[in-house]
């Protein structure tokens, strides 16, 4: 196997939920060892949300929760107990790199915060990412992506003009923030390995989902105009919609940025009169026109099958894409090309698909060679070879509850 750039890497992962466990997942598909920290007593809600294998729930039949967790060795441990902190010293101790996202003042209750880790491995960097940063007002605001998503201003913008602003299904920041701070983590490591030195990066992923909205931010604070809902089009460009095609909820999205296009446009259509009516002469004309020149164009759509037609339009030179279901994707040519979902065999789900990085190295491409751990999967593995504990080591925190088991799972009986 070709050597990855990131081996040698050692990572404590102390993180939940989605966007740090992902941080940790890019530096584990390029090399570095991740050891994840679970807990029965307080499972990481991914792993309790579905989708589940044949649809039944299980702390490890989750496809949602194992998605962001490749690569990793995961290990259950009570860090409310005393000897549970200790072991989490003694994993930091081992690292080079922490990842956490809690809320901000929880790692520092168990005194594992950054000042702590400093000490117990000098040089130390460590990742904290959580909604609203480690300091300022409202950095005790906790939540997930979609609260995030409403604070940065997203739903705000989705919806019709007439409508009231919607939320964004999958937590937008949650996918935004995890790639500035890999890249943040990437620069820290080069630094770490030139001098010796760590830091703390300290991500808020408010700021990140923020950043994404750049235009709109920019018109308001140069002009004064505050960016509103106007379901799928465009301030500038028409047509510019998602358009019904033939077919159970088909759609395709037609995206019309200039004249030559709109000609090239027409000309696919089969240039009807309507095409070349004054209202529909200019771009300017026809953003003035857009709703009668969206239910015209509808009307051409709907004959057609969606692949058929982002392939006709593509080939004049109009801009037009797919809007794909999750069948399409598997069975999309370009990602097959491109070998994006792996499939791996999990200990409980078995055979599960698993997308890969959307970018490649191109002397050392990655690897997706180990299915996301079930809780607790790897206990033995490092515990032993990891932090050298024994046999009586790890039957003794068994006994103490320090290492966690399906019997401490809220609910559980006995």
């Amino acid at each position: 196997m070709t050597k990855q750039i990131l081996e040698g890497i050692k990572v404590a992962d102390f993180a939940w939920v989605g966007v740090g466990p992902q941080i940790g997942r890019e530096l584990a598909e390029h090399g570095a060892t991740v050891v994840r920290v679970e807990s029965h007593t307080r499972p990481d809600p991914l792993r309790t949300g579905g989708p589940f294998r044949d649809g039944i729930p299980g702390i490890d039949r989750s496809a949602f929760g194992a998605a962001f967790n490749t690569n990793k060795y995961g290990i259950s441990l009570n860090l409310t107990k005393p000897g549970g902190k200790e072991v989490a010293r003694k994993l930091i101790a081992w690292a080079n790199v922490v990842t956490e996202s809690m809320t901000p003042g929880s790692m520092k209750a168990l005194g594992l915060d950054y000042e702590e880790a400093e000490k117990i491995r000098p040089g130390i960097i460590y990742c904290s990412t959580c909604q609203m940063g480690g300091k300022g007002p409202l950095s005790k605001f906790g939540g997930f992506g979609e609260l995030a998503a409403a604070y940065a201003g997203f739903s705000q913008l989705l919806g019709t003009p007439d409508g009231s602003p919607l939320p964004v299904v999958n937590a937008f920041p949650d996918f935004i923030a995890p790639w500035y701070m890999t890249m943040t983590l990437v620069g820290a490591l080069v630094r770490q390995r030139r001098m010796g030195k760590g830091m703390h990066l300290d991500q808020a992923q408010v700021e990140a989902g923020v950043t994404v909205l750049g235009p709109a931010m920019l018109d308001y604070s140069v002009n004064g105009r505050v960016a509103v809902r106007d379901g799928s089009h465009h301030p500038r460009f028409a047509p510019h919609n998602v358009y019904p095609c033939l077919g159970d909820d088909r759609w395709l999205s037609i995206a019309v940025t200039d004249d030559g296009e709109w000609q090239k446009l027409c000309q696919t259509i089969g240039g009807p009169s309507w095409c070349r009516e004054s209202r529909f002469a200019t771009m300017t004309a026809r953003k003035e026109n857009e709703v009668e020149l969206d239910g015209l164009i509808s009307e051409w759509t709907g004959g057609y099958r969606p692949h058929q037609l982002m392939a006709l339009l593509q080939e004049a030179g109009v801009p037009a894409g797919v809007v794909q279901t999750a069948e399409d994707l598997f069975d999309d040519p370009q990602l097959k090309e491109r070998e994006h979902f792996h499939f791996l065999q999990h200990a409980v789900i078995g055979e599960h698909a698993y997308q890969a990085p959307a970018y490649r190295l191109s002397k050392t491409p990655g690897h997706l060679t180990k299915a996301a751990p079930c809780l607790g999967e790897d206990n033995e593995y490092v515990y032993k070879e990891i932090l050298g504990y024994s046999d009586t080591d790890i039957a003794e925190m068994m006994i103490d509850g320090v290492i966690t088991t399906e019997a401490d799972l809220p609910g559980a009986s006995g």
